[in-house]
């Protein structure tokens, strides 16, 4: 995820999504990943404080600052390029499975009242973002629950 000042998705000459200030996350699906996934990390994602305050410090999540998010499909985040000179999308997820989590993602990220835009699953997209600070960020489903979520 990025902190941005603004970002958008284009299909086809066609905006599907954007942006001011917020947060524009690639989401990558791995095939373990599930629905309790896509939960923990949206609600993270949400949560997490990225933004500054009046003292510049980091201490606002998205919602505080008056931001949205930008969800993006993006499949390659899970590319093995160990080997060879082509790289290995066998860690990713089907694209069913894929599609079913990423809708479950910005579903939550809806229910936690957040404005969401999205890009369009498996499409070709055109994807502009201008980072913030520079501040990114990566999620690990593979990360331990933080006490944090616990509630």
């Amino acid at each position: 995820m990025q902190r941005v000042s603004h970002a958008r998705v284009t299909v086809a000459s066609e905006v599907t999504g954007a942006i001011e200030r917020g947060l524009c996350v690639l989401v990558s699906v791995g095939p373990d990943d599930d629905e309790t996934v896509a939960g923990r990390l949206a609600r993270r994602v949400a949560t997490l404080r990225v933004f500054p305050d009046e003292d510049g410090k980091m201490n606002l999540d998205v919602r505080q600052a008056g931001g949205a998010v930008l969800v993006v499909s993006q499949f390659t985040l899970h590319a093995d390029t160990s080997r060879g000179h082509r790289p290995s999308f066998i860690g990713a997820a089907p694209p069913d499975v894929a599609n079913r989590l990423y809708d479950a993602f910005a579903a939550v990220l809806r229910v936690l009242d957040l404005r969401v835009e999205t890009g369009r699953f498996g499409a070709h997209m055109d994807v502009e973002m201008c980072n913030d600070g520079p501040v990114t960020l990566v999620l690990s489903s593979g990360e331990d629950a933080w006490k944090a979520d616990a509630g």
